[in-house]
């Protein structure tokens, strides 16, 4: 049959998950702390009666922990292929989708969507930022999706070493541990190491144990958890959990090799381990389960279980003795491929047993085969009947018929053709799984690893889990396979790469069962026959006198059929694309004056969520001894850092102390720096980002200071986006709102073994962009933008000053921002190299994509656009430390 020609043009297409819902968690423009306020905290507890148990210190006491119950706030909204329909060649716009996110279900009234987790929606896939306790509670209390998970992949942390898991750059993968410029700058990252790692294995236990209770809560009843761990702590976690899941639970470990080389005098692991539970017990018959099959190679193992072959006369010989065409008797194992080539229509088979335990009727009788009989003994009986009650052919019969029984001196057995099924059963020993191609992260799984445990598990449809998310492997494979995915990490860098990662994915379009329902009803896959004693015993057209041919023909019509579940049939008209995912992120917690700690406030008063910090006092010290670096040598300095009393969210009252350094920088007149000015400074959390609601709360304590601050400086190790828009966007006359910040090294001066720099503080800048209308050519009257990096505040004039596009991963453009979420519809990779971003996607779509229109999406320029129902574009830049910045212009018409 002439070969089909791969059609020029494809449909791009998306999985989406129609009879599928989520309740609406906040998106992160509409909260407030009226919409969104404090939640209650969990409590979990343990069985301290367990026995026996693994104990280690701090196991006794820790008997139940609390986790603070907070929203999960929608940041971004992506779809890939309304991005990609930006830049799509022109005869291919035809016939275009709303994405989910333009729907009016997706977009309520405002009234309606300030009423959070009380309202359903179409699902999406969500890569959320923040701590995988936090998220995971969260899922249970704010969204009731206990029992809701069907498989959870956990790849913690492997021993107690820190660069070595993390990785502190978009585009840095090449790290080490005790390098101190891959120490990562994390605040949450760095909280995530001390928690895990502050009492080396038994800090780490208590890590694992808590994040597994609540996995199990989770999962459903036939659902699974893999835990991938090194040996180092294999039988350790393997003893929890135990503990956690019940010894009933455990299906297998499963050694995956990796490695193939040694690196010591003795020897080195070349495997991890794959740790496998399920929610209900193993002999409960409710754990999801599709085998996994893969061919059959004439390998030593295959020979040595199939040693002998029949020629198509009939003869029988052992492989190890098989007379050549010649005559000479020769070792086909060494060559088994030959038996083939030589002898047409040879079959390798071995004998398996007839025989089973238990007396039956009509199966525990002799059986007469060539003159002989043969007694299943007592006890036992045949695997097939022997006679009927009615009438039909005995199964024994049949099998002798078909030339399927193999006469011993005591007993019978059953002829097995290698043929009858040309497939394997995947087991637990995994190997030939090196290392993953194509490395974005640091610590990076092999997809083929996750894909193996996610199609035994789960079908297309079901929801997996992944709480450790890294460059976001396990929501790529359920992405490709048709599941839906949550997954979150600590590390701003991992979501970073995990999102870059899934917008510019493509993958094959796998046939649906049933196109109406969508990929719930499962795929198309490809099967194989499977011929079995049962169904040749079982056969109703084998008869007396029949020939090899038609026998086998018989055979084959009424053989069993497997699915191979990792061969869906694929639709070569179509190429699809990652579907619609929400980025969200833990709101984090506000830093409480010390006042607080001491007389804590009544609750409803309080914002703050977790991680109350004694800490100010120090910052406070730090902050009048090194003063805020400005840009080129210029410095805010201090002759005083004072506690501000009577105020929760201003931590410290200040003033600007005059100074000459870097003046030869300022070419203006003018400016402040000569000027005593009143300082309001407001701290964020030790271990979380400044989040929007502090920034709020803080300006409207300064609108009630007598004298009124000339600055008002926010100090963070790291700021939400949404809070560093509403600092650079704020108004306020004569007034100038700061973000500063926070050097990491006051954080982990511990872990390195010098401080990077003598700075302690120094001013962010923020978004640079440019809106213009385009006045001429084809998009006259269309709108572009373009960005020039970050602007920086001036210590000396009190003005603005351009910076540089050089640290830019990503930024992205919503044409039309509704407040309440960013939406974009151009996304843009200037740091992505030839092979990356966009680049793959335009090679695999290059029938489908304008190549000059997707080059511009490794640009600093936007493409043109129309004004939109908002009349207002939002603009987020992410660097190469992940840090986010959003600005937010309004059109003119």
């Amino acid at each position: 049959m002439a070969r089909q020609k791969k059609p020029d043009q494809r449909a791009i297409g998306q999985y989406n998950h129609e009879n599928q819902q989520r309740v609406n968690n906040p998106p992160v423009g509409l909260v407030t702390p009226d919409t969104d306020p404090d939640g209650d905290s969990k409590q979990y507890a343990y069985d301290p009666h367990l026995d026996p148990q693994l104990v280690w210190a701090g196991k006794a006491e820790h008997t139940s922990f609390e986790v603070p119950t907070v929203s999960l706030h929608v940041h971004e909204r992506i779809d890939p292929r309304s991005i990609i329909e930006a830049v799509r060649k022109q005869n291919q716009s035809q016939g275009v989708q709303l994405s989910l996110f333009e729907t009016a279900e997706e977009n309520p009234p405002i009234r309606q969507a300030i009423e959070f987790y009380k309202h359903k929606h179409n699902w999406s896939n969500r890569l959320v930022a923040g701590d995988s306790l936090l998220v995971m509670n969260s899922l249970l209390e704010k969204e009731g999706m206990a029992g809701q998970v069907q498989m959870i992949y956990f790849d913690p942390p492997y021993g107690i070493k820190y660069g070595s898991n993390f990785q502190p750059f978009v585009n840095k993968r090449d790290v080490k541990d005790g390098r101190d410029e891959d120490l990562t700058q994390e605040p949450e990252t760095i909280k995530a190491f001390r928690d895990t790692w502050e009492l080396g294995i038994h800090s780490y236990l208590t890590y694992l144990r808590d994040r597994l209770l609540l996995a199990r809560e989770l999962l459903s009843e036939s659902g699974s958890i893999f835990v991938q761990i090194s040996d180092e702590n294999v039988h350790l976690v393997r003893n929890l959990m135990d503990e956690v899941f019940g010894i009933e639970c455990f299906i297998v470990t499963i050694p995956v090799k990796k490695k193939g080389s040694q690196k010591s005098s003795l020897i080195d692991p070349v495997n991890d381990y794959l740790i496998w539970y399920s929610r209900s017990t193993r002999v409960s018959g409710q754990v999801k389960f599709r085998p996994l099959f893969h061919k059959r190679e004439l390998d030593f193992e295959t020979l040595t279980e199939f040693r002998t072959v029949e020629l198509l006369d009939g003869r029988e010989f052992s492989i190890a003795a098989l007379p050549n065409p010649d005559g000479i008797e020769q070792d086909y194992r060494l060559n088994p491929k030959q038996i083939f080539r030589d002898y047409t229509g040879a079959k390798l088979f071995r004998s398996n047993p007839l025989l089973s335990g238990g007396d039956r009727k009509n199966q525990s009788i002799p059986y007469t085969f060539c003159g002989k009989v043969y007694s299943p003994g007592k006890g036992r009986c045949w695997k097939t009947t022997v006679r009927t009650e009615n009438g039909s052919t005995p199964g024994m019969d049949n099998l002798a018929m078909a030339n399927r029984l193999i006469a011993g001196e005591y007993q019978l057995a059953f002829k097995r053709y290698l043929d009858d099924f040309g497939y394997v059963q995947l087991s637990n020993w995994w190997d030939g799984l090196g290392g993953t191609s194509n490395l974005v992260y640091v610590v990076q799984t092999n997809p083929e690893i996750i894909q193996r445990c996610l199609l035994m598990t789960t079908d297309p449809g079901d929801l997996v889990l992944d709480i450790t998310c890294g460059s976001g492997t396990t929501a790529y494979v359920a992405e490709q396979w048709g599941r839906r995915w949550i997954t979150c990490d600590t590390s701003r860098v991992a979501v970073t790469l995990a999102k870059q990662r899934l917008m510019t994915a493509t993958f094959d379009y796998y046939q649906l069962a049933n196109s109406q329902e969508g990929v719930g009803s499962g795929f198309k896959y490809k099967t194989v026959p499977h011929i079995t004693l049962k169904s040749i015993a079982n056969n109703p057209e084998i008869r007396e006198g029949m020939n090899r041919i038609q026998i086998e023909q018989a055979i084959n019509k009424y053989a069993d059929q497997e699915t191979l579940y990792d061969q869906p049939l694929i639709d070569k008209s179509r190429v699809r694309v990652t579907g619609p995912f929400t980025v969200e992120a833990v709101p984090a917690p506000i830093v409480k004056p010390i006042d607080d700690v001491i007389n804590p406030p009544v609750a409803d008063q309080s914002i703050t969520r977790s991680g109350e910090t004694l800490r100010q006092s120090e910052w406070r010290d730090e902050m009048l001894k090194t003063g805020i670096r400005g840009k080129n040598g210029q410095y805010i300095l201090f002759s005083r850092v004072e506690a501000l009393s009577g105020t929760r969210w201003l931590h410290a009252d200040a003033e600007t102390k005059p100074n000459d350094l870097g003046a030869n920088t300022v070419k203006e007149s003018g400016g402040t720096y000569d000027k005593p000015m009143r300082v309001a400074i407001s701290f964020g959390p030790e271990h979380a980002p400044l989040e929007q609601r502090q920034v709020t709360q803080a300006i409207e304590e300064a609108q009630t200071l007598v004298p009124k601050p000339k600055l008002i400086i926010f100090a963070a190790f790291q700021f939400d986006p949404e809070a560093a828009k509403d600092i650079d966007e704020t108004n306020w006359p004569g007034v100038t709102l700061l973000k500063a910040q926070m050097n990491m090294d006051m954080q982990t001066e511990d872990l390195k073994k010098k401080r990077a720099s003598n700075d302690s503080f120094w001013l962010m800048g923020q978004p640079d962009v440019a809106l213009r209308r385009i006045d001429q050519g084809e998009n006259k009257d269309k709108w572009e933008v373009e960005v020039f990096g970050f602007d920086y505040y001036n210590t000396k004039t009190g003005n603005i000053e351009s910076g540089s596009v050089e640290k830019i991963a990503v930024w992205m453009l919503d044409t039309d921002y509704d407040g309440r979420s960013v939406f974009p519809r151009q996304v843009f990779f200037p740091m992505a190299g030839e092979k990356d971003a966009w680049s793959r996607l335009a090679r695999n779509l290059k029938a489908e994509i304008d190549e000059d229109l997707i080059e511009s999406y490794q640009g600093t320029v936007s493409l043109p656009f129309d004004i939109g129902e908002y009349q207002r574009v939002a603009v987020k830049i992410v660097d190469d430390r992940g840090i986010e910045s959003l600005k937010i212009i309004r059109l003119t018409p």
